[in-house]
């Protein structure tokens, strides 16, 4: 039977990649973003049967209506993919309220509805896998840029909490950890860390940050979503509630 999937920020970056590597697989996606032209992009090139929904995931009942609207077009779902996310480096001594609440709705509250809404339909239907992008800041100590880092340090929570809460039904709930990736947010929140440090030398201080991995290298959004796809599609049914770290070595279990 096909996979009908929905993938959230699937605009852009690992959300484009995740959906293109579900495409080759075979998957029906409904495809969730604020970005109607960059959605609409991706799915012309996925080249499979693609339903792009525009939806704010942080307006009120956003989540759920994302996830209605992806049964109505797919005529179920078997697979979620948690991918919609925001940061933004900031003092920790200047931090504002506003960034936090951008922050955590999208990145923990959005994604802790969907694991519910998308639950019950899984329940239901007694099978079903959802897999949670989370980030090695959730396990760091990063002062200019905390809000990020506790939203998925949530993300993580959740992650367990929803895992358990539907193994009863046959639903698997994983979360995938990915490195330092070349994505346009990645880029504007190191521009955002260089200049909080007082950095004028961005490319010096990229070069640092990457040799804090110990493979010695950055990763691209192709070879994470190939660890999302695993996870999704290929993962033993006994595998849940597992944070998987694809970073190079940077987070370590």
């Amino acid at each position: 039977m096909t996979t009908r999937a929905m993938i959230t920020g699937a605009g852009s970056g690992l959300g484009r990649a995740t959906a293109l590597a579900l495409a080759e697989r075979g998957c029906t996606l409904a495809l969730i973003d604020i970005d109607a032209t960059a959605t609409n992009t991706v799915a012309a090139e996925c080249g499979a049967p693609t339903t792009v929904i525009i939806q704010d995931l942080t307006a009120e009942a956003g989540p759920e209506t994302a996830v209605e609207r992806a049964i109505a077009a797919l005529g179920g779902l078997d697979l979620v993919v948690n991918n919609a996310g925001y940061g933004a480096g900031e003092d920790f001594f200047a931090m504002r309220g506003a960034t936090w609440d951008r922050t955590l709705d999208l990145n923990l509250k959005a994604v802790a509805l969907i694991c519910a809404a998308a639950g019950r339909h899984m329940r239901a239907q007694r099978s079903g896998r959802i897999v949670n992008v989370t980030s090695p800041a959730s396990r760091m100590a990063l002062p200019n840029y905390l809000a990020y880092a506790a939203s998925k340090a949530g993300v993580d929570a959740v992650t367990r909490a929803a895992a358990v809460a539907l193994a009863p039904y046959g639903v698997t709930v994983n979360a995938v950890a990915p490195g330092m990736m070349d994505t346009p947010m990645q880029r504007i929140t190191e521009q955002q860390l260089a200049a909080l440090e007082g950095r004028n030398d961005f490319e010096v201080f990229l070069a640092e940050r990457t040799r804090r991995i110990p493979l010695g290298r950055r990763t691209d959004c192709e070879t994470v979503a190939r660890t999302v796809v695993w996870l999704a599609l290929d993962a033993p049914d006994y595998i849940t509630a597992e944070r998987l770290n694809a970073s190079g070595g940077l987070d370590k279990d």
